[in-house]
Order: structure tokens, then C-alpha cells, then sequence
């Protein structure tokens, strides 16, 4: 699907996160040791994830209301508490669940909210969004020297 020019730049992140996924479960079927993926994760998260989920944040939800970004607010909250929950604890079932957890999320704002907010804002709105992203979006550092996916 095609997605408007001014928030490309947020499907682009949830393609680079589905390869971030992709990494954690070859490394799960490679049976690499679970510190290594959850150094990964903690990787990820500082260098990429937190500043997608603050862009889309602040960016993005404010022009929106309604169960549609209530759960996406939420889901961001879940994602936030799991991999705190990883850096602390650890163990696969917690790894596991934040694959599941994060692919759900981003196949739910690709095929529902972003279709969503493409149909229902302005493209004036859009507009100041992209302005927006344009000038702060944090571009995704994949230089993680561990490449236990391999």
C-alpha cells in the first residue's frame, strides 16, 4: 500500500522493526544466548524504537482521538513496560511475548490507523505533520556490532 508522503517516514521505522523482529527469532531459532538478544533489544529500543513511539506521540496521535488511538497509546505503554520488564528479568517468554506484542502493534497502525488517518485528516493537517517529521525524525541506527543473526 501506498503510504502519504508526510508520514512515510513512520512506515518506514515499522518496516526497519519487522527486520528487528525478524533478527530476534533467528537468534531465538539460532539458539544464541538470551543476553545477547536482550542486549539487542535494549539496543534497539534506545536507538530506534523510543524515538518512534515519541515522534508518533507527539507528532502524529495529538491530531486524533478515539478508541482507534486509545489503543495505540496503549499498546505503546505495554510495549514500554515488556521491555523494561526484559532488561530486568529476561527469559524467552518475555522476549517471545514483545515479538508478539510489537508485531501486532505495527500490522495493526499500518493496516488500521494509518489508512485511518490518511482518509479522516486534512491534507493540511498532514501537511503540518510531515513539516513536522521532517524536521526531527530520528533516522534508524542499525550499527549493532553483535550480529548474532547471522
Amino acid at each position: 500500500m501506498r503510504r502519504n508522503e508526510n508520514i512515510v517516514f513512520l512506515s518506514k521505522d515499522h518496516y526497519f522493526g519487522l527486520i528487528h523482529i525478524w533478527k530476534i527469532k533467528q537468534g531465538i531459532r539460532r539458539k544464541v544466548t538470551l543476553d545477547r538478544i536482550v542486549k539487542y533489544i535494549t539496543f534497539y529500543w534506545e536507538n530506534n524504537q523510543k524515538a518512534h513511539f515519541e515522534e508518533e506521540e507527539q507528532y502524529l496521535f495529538p491530531y486524533l482521538s478515539g478508541e482507534l488511538i486509545g489503543k495505540a497509546i496503549e499498546e505503546h505503554k505495554q510495549i514500554r513496560t515488556l521491555i523494561e520488564q526484559i532488561q530486568k528479568i529476561g527469559g524467552i517468554y518475555l522476549i517471545e511475548k514483545y515479538i508478539d506484542l510489537l508485531t501486532q502493534h505495527i500490522r495493526y497502525e499500518e493496516r488500521i490507523l494509518f489508512p485511518y488517518i490518511e482518509k479522516n485528516l486534512s491534507d493540511k493537517v498532514l501537511s503540518e505533520i510531515g513539516g513536522k517529521l521532517t524536521k526531527e525524525h530520528h533516522t534508524e541506527i542499525e550499527s549493532y556490532a553483535d550480529e548474532f543473526w547471522q
